[in-house]
């Protein structure tokens, strides 16, 4: 099994969301993040007065899938996220050695 995890544009999240139910994905993790990568941040006028914006708005999601469709999903993601521009975010996947569904007790590629 292999987790992945996201961080996005946020206006690319119901794509991202479409794509992955489109090749079977069935649940998803979202959280609101803030951060930067390369592109640290910018600044904005605000009543005339200029002040940096060091952490940018970003959409993280986490799904678990089995390692058949880890690929898949990986490709799914960065295709409906990417607009070609600086902030696109990244896609990071680890391994997971278990999982267990706490309401009926089942384990690992049953739990997801």
């Amino acid at each position: 099994m292999k987790k992945i995890e996201a961080i996005i544009k946020p206006f690319k999240l119901d794509e991202v969301k479409e794509a992955l139910h489109e090749i079977g994905v069935s649940g998803i993790t979202v959280t609101e993040a803030k951060g930067f990568g390369r592109q640290k941040g910018h600044t904005e006028l605000y009543r005339g007065a200029e002040y940096v914006v060091d952490f940018l708005p970003k959409v993280k999601l986490e799904v678990v899938v089995t390692d058949d469709i880890a690929e898949r999903t990986v490709e799914a993601i960065a295709a409906a996220a990417q607009t070609g521009r600086i902030g696109d975010g990244k896609i990071f996947v680890s391994s997971i050695e278990s999982a267990l569904r706490i309401r009926t007790g089942e384990k690992d590629e049953d739990a997801i």
